[in-house]
């Protein structure tokens, strides 16, 4: 069966940035693009409680998915998006799904026949990064495809280089998408995501690579600048060793190593300022306690300032 781009919405401001991202990315992909939106039932108590107002009592059946209360019905959300959808993207088939239960749960679910789900996040202003909501959160902990997040006011141009003279430019080549490599469990299918996203944008990939020594150096060992030196050429080795695959495989790709002394989280936000994408992984973890995610995954999801794209992995 034909995979879709999958974008949840909630007629917020971030969740229509998302979809016209995901109209976009199903543009290079030459894939559907499938807008789903998620309703969450009231508890009966909920809707019989006076405080509510009329509003509520005039739909009984649930509230919309993320928590902002629905608009005209359930129905017409996703309608009114794929017709405007439709008009700015025509050669992308747009569907919809309306879905019921918990938001978390429903994107997750609804992400298993997907390519990858996008989602929205509110921006943090001017120092820019994800304000990523439980029911975000949520999703990309559960969910077994890559999960995009965007921010409210992502725009195609955001992706792109800059034109002669500073102007924003969808005209202009894309920035580079940026892979956050963990070089002691690299994962095929997030460095696959990776270069196929920097092909599919004709531009070069950035790998980056956080390093510190290991603890029988760290502690109790004097400055050494040769010692660090001999560290940083061994950090850099194993990148280009992990990278040369798939160097062959996408011979089209420009890929750049990046690895530097330093948090590998702090060295991806950093470069996420240059981006067009930024590609971190989420390692499927199952527990009595539910899914987990990373430190890394969750520092670039609040703090990039590019659309961040998770990819689980085993």
């Amino acid at each position: 069966m034909l995979r879709t781009i999958t974008v949840g919405l909630d007629g917020s401001q971030e969740s229509r940035a998302a979809a016209e991202w995901a109209a976009r990315e199903a543009e290079l992909r030459g894939l559907p693009l499938k807008i789903a939106h998620v309703w969450e039932p009231v508890p009966e108590p909920m809707v019989q409680a006076p405080l509510l107002g009329a509003e509520t009592q005039r739909h009984r059946t649930g509230r919309s998915g993320m928590g902002v209360p629905p608009a005209g019905g359930g129905g017409r959300i996703p309608q009114e998006a794929a017709e405007g959808v439709r008009l700015r993207h025509p050669g992308v088939e747009v569907r919809t799904e309306q879905l019921s239960g918990h938001p978390g749960d429903a994107l997750a679910e609804v992400a298993k026949s997907a390519e990858l789900l996008v989602l929205g996040s509110r921006g943090l202003g001017g120092i820019g990064g994800f304000m990523v909501g439980s029911a975000g959160l949520s999703a990309v902990a559960q969910a077994d495809r890559p999960v995009v997040m965007i921010r409210a006011r992502e725009t195609a141009a955001d992706e792109h280089e800059l034109a002669p003279g500073g102007a924003p430019s969808v005209a202009t080549p894309f920035r580079p998408v940026v892979l956050g490599l963990d070089v002691e469990h690299p994962d095929e299918t997030l460095i696959e995501f990776a270069f196929d996203a920097a092909k599919r944008r004709a531009t070069s990939l950035r790998v980056v690579h956080g390093w510190y020594p290991p603890p029988y150096y760290a502690y109790g060992t004097p400055v050494n600048p040769a010692l660090h030196e001999a560290l940083s050429l061994s950090a850099s080795e194993a990148v280009a060793e992990v990278l040369g695959p798939w160097r062959k495989k996408f011979p089209d790709v420009e890929a750049v190593e990046d690895s530097r002394y330093g948090s590998a989280a702090a060295l991806v936000v950093d470069a996420s300022r240059e981006a067009s994408l930024v590609v971190v992984g989420q390692r499927i973890r199952r527990s009595s306690l539910g899914a987990h995610i990373g430190h890394v995954t969750h520092s670039v999801l609040h703090h990039s300032t590019a659309p961040v794209a998770v990819v689980p992995h085993s």
